[in-house]
Formats: C-alpha cells, structure tokens, sequence
C-alpha cells in the first residue's frame, strides 16, 4: 500500500515538472518525491506490510 501511494507522488511531481506547473514549496516536485522516496523505503523497511482493507484471517 505505501508502494503504491510512494509511486503516485512520483507521477505527480512528474507532472509537475514536466508541465512546468508554478505551485507553493508543499507540492514542488522535489518535497513529492522524496515524500515518495520515504513511503517507499518505510515499505521496503515492511512498515505497513500488515495492513488490509478487509478482515484479518489470523486464527
């Protein structure tokens, strides 16, 4: 789940960057992507790895 949300600031601050959008220091293509780079390392780190959207199947 935090891949994929990691992946989706990539393609935002691609676009950003690519349509060369003026935007506030929050949402710069540089903060987006190290925003993604975090998630992405906190995934492969197996933070969140756990979560389901549905009921837990433990026994």
């Amino acid at each position: 789940m935090l891949a994929i949300a990691g992946a989706v600031l990539f393609v935002i601050a691609f676009i950003i960057n690519a349509a060369d959008i003026s935007a506030n220091e929050i949402f710069m293509p540089t903060s987006l992507m190290l925003l993604g780079l975090a998630l992405l390392a906190l995934h492969v780190a197996g933070i969140g790895s756990g979560w389901s959207a549905g009921r837990s199947r433990r026994r």
